[in-house]
C-alpha cells in the first residue's frame, strides 16, 4: 500500500569503489555486499560473453517469456466461473460484528490468532502490541515498541510468544507468561535483522523458526534461538509486502508479494522462487493460500483481488466490479475455501464466492480504512483491523 512504504536509502561507503554514495544491496557467490549504482551496473556486465550486450540478453528474456504465457495459453481452456456454473448458489447470511476491540492509540496495522482460536495479537501505528481476549475483550498483555509503525506481529504456534517488528528493521520475539508483574520488554530477543522496514513475518510450523519480509525486497528465514539467517530469499525488485506460508503440515513453500506487483512462490529449503504470477496492474498488499494448498489468493492495489492455481500455474479469477475504486489492502479464506473475505480502502468489507467470482455480501462498520483481515483457525469467526483505531471481530 502506499501509505505504509517508506524508501530508505542507505548512504556510505561504495565495498567497489569508496565513494560515499546511495547504496544497494548486491550478492557476489551469496555475500551480501553494499555497492552503488554505477558499480552495480558495472559488475552486471562483466560476466558477459564476447558480442553479448544488457540489450540483447533482456530482449532474450523477453521472447522466453512470451513463449512461457504461449504454453500457458494451450492449457487454458476453460474460466472457473464456467466449471462453477452447475455449482449451487449460495443462500444468504448475516454476518454482524459480535466484539469491537478498543485500546490502541493510532492505526492498526497488522494482526494474528492464536491457536487456541480465542487470543488476537495485535500491531499499531502507535509503536503498542497488544494480546486480546477476544471473548471477553480484555487486554491481556502489551508491549510498547521502540519504534512507530509495528507493521507486523504474529502469534507462535505454540501460543507462548509473539513476534513483531517495523521501522526499526527488526523482528523482535517477546515470551508471553501469565505473571502480571514480568517486564516483556526485558525477554526481548531481536531475532532477524533488514536494512529496511519489516512489513510481515510468520513463524513456520514451531516456535524456532520465522519468516520475515521487508521493505529491502527480500525475505528470510531466521533461528529464533540464535537469531541465525537459515535462508535468504532474493527474486522481488522492491518493496516486499506480504508473505504466506503454506498451509501444509510439512509446508516447505511461501508465497510473497510487493510493490514490483509480483506475486512469488518461493521453495524454503532452496531459497529458489519456483513459480512467479504478474498479473496485477499495482502493489500486491496480501497474500494468502487457500485452505488444501493448491491455490493463494492476492489483494492489490488496483481494486482486484484474484486466485492463482498453482497446479495451472496461472491466474483462474478475478474478483472485482466497476464500483470497487479502492485498493484491497487484506485477503484471508473461510476454512471451506468457498468464500473469500476482503478488507478495503473504501472501509468497507468485501465476500466473495471464490468458485462463482460474485460478491455475496458487503460488510460495514470500520470507519476508516480496513488494513489487515484474519480468519480464526476454527473458522467460525474473522478479525478485521483498520485505520480508525480498533478491531472487530465478526460472525
Amino acid at each position: 500500500m502506499c501509505d505504509q512504504t517508506f524508501l530508505a536509502n542507505v548512504f556510505g561507503s561504495c565495498d567497489k569503489c569508496f565513494k560515499q554514495r546511495a547504496l544497494r544491496p548486491v550478492f557476489k557467490k551469496s555475500q551480501q555486499l553494499s555497492y552503488c549504482s554505477t558499480c552495480a551496473e558495472i559488475m552486471a556486465t562483466e560476466a558477459l560473453h564476447e558480442n553479448e550486450t544488457l540489450a540483447s540478453l533482456k530482449s532474450e528474456a523477453e521472447s522466453l517469456k512470451g513463449k512461457l504465457e504461449e504454453e500457458r495459453a494451450k492449457l487454458h481452456d476453460v474460466e472457473l466461473h464456467q466449471v462453477a456454473e452447475r455449482v449451487e448458489a449460495l443462500g444468504q447470511f448475516v454476518m454482524k460484528t459480535r466484539r469491537t476491540l478498543k485500546g490502541h492509540g493510532n492505526k492498526v496495522l497488522c494482526m494474528d490468532w492464536c491457536k487456541d482460536k480465542r487470543r488476537i495479537v495485535s500491531s499499531s501505528q502507535d509503536g503498542k502490541v497488544i494480546v486480546w481476549d477476544s471473548f471477553t475483550t480484555n487486554k491481556e498483555h502489551a508491549v510498547t515498541m521502540p519504534c512507530t509503525w509495528v507493521m507486523a506481529c504474529a502469534y507462535a504456534p505454540s501460543g507462548c510468544a509473539i513476534a513483531c517488528g517495523g521501522l526499526d528493521n527488526k523482528c523482535s520475539v517477546y515470551p508471553l507468561t501469565f505473571d502480571k508483574n514480568e517486564n516483556m520488554a526485558a525477554k526481548k530477543k531481536s531475532v532477524a535483522m533488514h536494512t529496511n522496514y519489516l512489513s510481515a513475518c510468520s513463524f513456520t510450523n514451531s516456535d524456532m523458526q520465522i519468516l520475515t519480509a521487508s521493505g529491502d525486497g527480500t525475505c528470510a528465514l531466521w533461528d529464533v534461538e540464535s537469531g541465525q539467517l537459515l535462508q535468504s530469499f532474493h527474486g522481488h525488485g522492491a518493496d516486499v509486502l506480504c508473505l504466506d506460508l503454506a498451509p501444509s503440515e510439512t509446508g516447505n513453500t511461501f508465497v510473497s508479494g510487493g510493490c514490483d506487483k509480483k506475486a512469488m512462490v518461493w521453495d524454503m529449503r532452496s531459497g529458489q522462487c519456483v513459480q512467479a504470477f504478474e498479473t496485477h496492474e499495482s502493489d500486491i498488499n496480501s497474500v494468502r493460500y487457500y485452505p488444501s494448498g493448491d491455490a493463494f489468493a492476492s489483494g492489490s492495489d488496483d481494486a482486484t483481488c484474484r486466485l492463482y492455481d498453482l497446479r495451472a500455474d496461472r491466474e483462474v479469477a478475478i474478483y472485482s466490479k466497476e464500483s470497487i475504486i479502492f485498493g484491497a489492502s487484506s485477503v484471508d479464506f473461510s476454512l471451506s475455501g468457498r468464500l473469500l473475505f476482503a478488507g478495503y480502502n473504501d472501509y468497507t468489507i468485501n465476500v466473495w464466492d471464490v468458485l462463482k467470482g460474485s460478491r455475496v455480501s458487503i460488510l460495514f462498520g470500520h470507519e476508516n480504512r480496513v488494513s489487515t483481515l484474519r480468519v480464526s483457525p476454527d473458522g467460525t469467526a474473522f478479525c478485521s483491523g483498520s485505520w480508525d483505531h480498533t478491531l472487530r471481530v465478526w460472525a
